[in-house]
């Protein structure tokens, strides 16, 4: 009995302290907190009035109205690093925060006498400064631009060679001051200064003291994007839905044949986004097409959504995002596409080619080929879509293309197809100094043309394989190099003369190609045939248009044409924003971060080359450039002009510090070795690898700091 009243006592206690317990949380939620089990239902509930919100809904929601993008501006690199090989423009530099810098990177290395070779008039210390983009994979290139800090003594970075450095991120720490992060990225390569350009004597004096080095920096560190969930839908299974939904549309495979999604959610807030291989040269179209993807969506919803939009691509003013959502759907959305290449507007059709392109169609490469020939404002962004195409057909119509008269139309197709196929054998490039720089010889049928590049990479292109500079000629190409043609000659010499070496010489025909290849056998630099190219454009010693940089660009505008075939200003409509431009066709660092550019850093717009080049007669533009934003300043000339006896007296060059005039006698006692260059007339442009015989650039610090000072 009195066990029974002890059990019957235990209970009320139990149940009395169950209760008070559970009042007493309900009234102080915030002292004991949540359980996962009541965190969970809530969860489910909140996704539950989701779900039921999407079912109640006909207008589908996406991606990009849940979620946000992180990691899409650049990251900004810096270093300090050593330049060598200049002329005696050089010099000690200040104590300071870099020399510092400088010389614990030096005694890591085990360079011997770091004082000592900072003294030297041929190094300089210079700051380094690139621009990591967003989504770019390890063992890539980018620009690096370098600078002689204001109070260091050297004065001109002209033919100098940055030695290899390191480049990290760096972030200011309240209370530490500024911190030094991962390494992102290595540096070296030779310099090229905008000073080769001309201008003012005090603008090239500035422009002496900064340079660049195209592709000088390779990547160590591939660079993901992040996207997050905004925090009234953020959940682990919102985060993986988002995930499995661009999966499915963006996938890809592994060496073992497994396929691999191209999200990944991490937490219940953040899904890493790897970019699909036909997005890597145009990753702003990647991200605008994950945005349209649909975050859920029935059968019956795409269904419906589906005939919407095979009606909004008619539109105009609906036609680009149509065509961005037919493109997230994948390949179900191509009849509807295809549809849409009947539109009776241009710019309809347009959009409708791009996806198709994108989604491996080729039905809409006429459509790319006429925006490409007749619209400015499609140009970049139909380039980047023919890139994309991996078919015959495409490569016919890049090829047609690369004999237009407009510069960025003919440069912009080659750069599409080298995008789409390195080794095509048209386009198929030569490996110069090492590989360094490559020259191109296109058998095109149109106008002759050379170009250069002074950003991404270091290539020299020449359209039409029998260009021949027109004599006389007196140019250099570099400090040591001399290029001359007398008077009525049909060959070139190609000259160097360097302190403590025997003299090189060498006798090649008039073809451009074969002076560069001569020139670079004997080390010049890409920065030196830069430097060659311009001045005989200059004294007019080459047979055509001569154009930097003449790239095509986003964010122009297009005139909408109403019912009766007019064209009202006010229907004018922006394609793209210059700042998302495909990364095939690069912008300055400063426009992609959104920033002022910098007044020290190269200039490479047309404005700066006015004293280079002169723009082409409208005359000889077609009707649809007109209005074409210029995108590189170039020349035009007819060669028969040139041939003529009214032809002007080409502009003297000033022979570089310790050459030769071009009047001296050249009966001193030097060893000279001289030997004749083989015509490239016969030789197979890209199939041969060159056999350089110049001295290499010595990469490592220690050998650089042995070589004999120029004097």
């Amino acid at each position: 009995m009195i066990s029974g009243h002890r059990f019957c006592w235990s209970l009320m206690v139990l149940f009395a302290t169950t209760g008070f317990c559970a009042t007493h949380m309900a009234m102080n939620p915030f002292k004991f907190g949540k359980s996962e089990k009541s965190k969970a239902a809530a969860e489910s509930k909140s996704e539950e009035e989701i779900e039921d919100e999407f079912a109640t809904k006909t207008e589908t929601p996406l991606i990009g109205t849940y979620a946000s993008f992180a990691g899409l501006e650049p990251v900004v690199l810096e270093g300090v690093g050593l330049v060598v090989g200049l002329n005696g423009t050089g010099g000690d530099p200040a104590p300071s925060q870099f020399r510092s810098l400088l010389l614990e990177d030096m005694k890591r290395r085990n360079v011997p006498n770091p004082n000592q070779i900072l003294a030297s008039p041929n190094t300089a210390l210079v700051v380094i400064k690139a621009y990591l983009p967003p989504l770019i994979e390890k063992g890539a290139t980018i620009d690096v631009e370098v600078k002689i800090p204001e109070s260091a003594q050297a004065t001109s970075l002209e033919g100098g060679y940055l030695l290899d450095c390191d480049l990290t991120e760096h972030a200011f720490v309240p209370g530490r001051g500024v911190l030094e992060g991962h390494t992102f990225a290595k540096a070296k390569g030779p310099i090229l200064t905008s000073s080769v350009l001309g201008g003012s004597k005090s603008e090239v004096e500035l422009q002496k003291r900064m340079g660049r080095v195209l592709g000088g920096a390779t990547v160590l560190r591939e660079r993901d994007l992040a996207i997050f969930l905004r925090n009234d839908v953020r959940s682990v299974r919102n985060s993986s839905r988002i995930a499995e939904a661009i999966g499915i549309r963006f996938h890809d495979y592994d060496k073992s044949g497994i396929k691999v999604s191209m999200a990944e959610a991490k937490t219940d807030q953040k899904i890493i986004l790897k970019i699909h291989p036909t997005y890597r040269e145009n990753y702003p179209r990647y991200l605008q097409v994950i945005r349209s993807i649909a975050f859920r969506e029935t059968t019956v919803t795409r269904r419906v959504r589906l005939q919407k939009l095979a009606k909004d691509i008619f539109e105009p003013d609906k036609a680009e995002s149509a065509s961005l959502q037919l493109e997230a759907v994948g390949r179900d959305a191509i009849p509807t596409l295809k549809g849409a290449l009947e539109a009776p507007l241009l710019e309809c059709q347009f959009y409708a080619a791009v996806a198709l392109a994108y989604l491996g169609d080729t039905s809409g490469v006429d459509v790319l080929e006429k925006c490409v020939r007749e619209e400015p404002a499609f140009r970049v962004f139909a380039l980047s879509a023919l890139s994309t195409i991996e078919d015959a057909e495409s490569y016919v119509k890049l090829r047609e293309l690369m004999s237009e008269p407009t510069a960025e139309t003919r440069y912009g197709a080659f750069r599409a197809m080298w995008t789409a196929s390195r080794e095509e054998p048209f386009i198929r490039g030569i490996p110069l100094k090492d590989k360094q720089y490559q020259l191109h010889v296109l058998k095109t049928t149109g106008q002759p043309m050379t170009h250069v590049t002074l950003r991404t990479r270091p290539e020299i292109v020449l359209f039409g394989a029998d260009q021949e500079f027109i004599a006389p000629m007196y140019a250099t190409a570099g400090r040591g190099i001399m290029v001359t043609i007398p008077p009525g000659s049909r060959t070139v010499s190609v000259a160097k003369f360097a302190v403590g070496q025997a003299d090189e010489r060498k006798e090649t025909s008039l073809k451009v190609a074969d002076v560069i290849y001569a020139a670079a056998e004997m080390g010049a630099s890409y920065p030196d045939i830069v430097q060659l190219l311009v001045q005989a454009n200059r004294q007019q010693n080459l047979p055509g248009e001569f154009a930097m940089d003449a790239l095509p660009k986003a964010g122009r505008f297009y005139s909408r044409p109403d019912t009766d075939g007019s064209l009202p200003a006010s229907r004018k409509a922006r394609v793209g924003r210059e700042n998302l431009s495909p990364n095939m066709f690069p912008i300055s660092p400063e426009k992609a971060i959104g920033e002022e550019s910098d007044p020290l850093a190269l200039k490479t717009d047309a404005e700066s080359l006015k004293a280079v080049t002169k723009k082409p007669d409208a005359s000889e533009k077609s009707p649809a450039d007109q209005n074409a934003e210029p995108s590189m300043a170039s020349v035009k000339t007819d060669g028969a002009e040139k041939k003529s006896s009214s032809r002007k007296t080409p502009e003297k060059t000033e022979p570089n510090p310790g050459l030769p005039s071009q009047s001296e006698p050249d009966d001193s006692p030097r060893a000279e070795k001289k030997s004749s260059s083989k015509s490239t007339a016969d030789r197979s442009y890209g199939d041969d690898e060159p056999d350089s015989s110049s001295e290499k650039i010595q990469s490592r610090w220690l050998p650089a700091f042995k070589r004999t000072p120029v004097k």
